[in-house]
C-alpha cells in the first residue's frame, strides 16, 4: 500500500509539473534526469498506441489478431529485455531512468517498424496490409 501511494505522488507531480521538462536538456539530479526519462517513455508509449491503433483499423478477421498477437508477445519481450537490461542499477536511484531509457528506445524501435508496415505499397510480398 505504501509503494501505491509512493507512486500515486510521483505520477500526480508528474502531471502536474511540465515546467521541469524544459530542464531536460539540462537535468542535474536524478530526480529530474528520471523525470524527463518517463516523460520520453510515455511520449514514445502514445505514438506507438497511435500507430497501432491506426494499423490495426486497416485489417480484417485474422490479421487484426495476429497483429495483436504479435503486439502482446512484444511486449513481454520488451518488458523482460528492459528488466534484464536495467537489473545491475535495480533499487538504486538511477533505476527508473535506466529502465525508462530501455523501454523508451525499445518502444520506438517498433514503432518505427508500425510505422514501415503502415507505408507498404502494394506488390511488396511482405507486406500484409498495403498503404490506402
Amino acid at each position: 500500500m505504501q509503494s501505491l501511494k509512493v507512486f500515486a505522488f510521483a505520477l500526480a507531480g508528474f502531471c502536474a509539473a511540465p515546467s521541469w521538462a524544459d530542464d531536460c536538456a539540462n537535468a542535474m539530479d536524478q530526480f529530474t534526469l528520471n523525470q524527463c526519462a518517463a516523460a520520453d517513455y510515455a511520449s514514445q508509449d502514445k505514438r506507438l498506441n497511435q500507430l497501432y491503433s491506426d494499423y490495426r483499423k486497416r485489417l480484417e478477421g485474422e490479421q487484426k489478431q495476429q497483429l495483436k498477437d504479435v503486439q502482446l508477445a512484444w511486449i513481454k519481450y520488451r518488458d523482460l529485455a528492459c528488466a534484464f537490461e536495467s537489473g545491475a542499477v535495480e533499487g538504486g536511484s538511477a533505476y527508473p531512468m535506466v529502465m525508462s531509457g530501455c523501454l523508451s528506445a525499445k518502444t520506438s524501435s517498433r514503432a518505427d517498424e508500425l510505422e514501415q508496415l503502415s507505408a507498404c505499397e502494394e506488390g511488396d510480398l511482405s507486406c500484409p496490409a498495403p498503404a490506402p
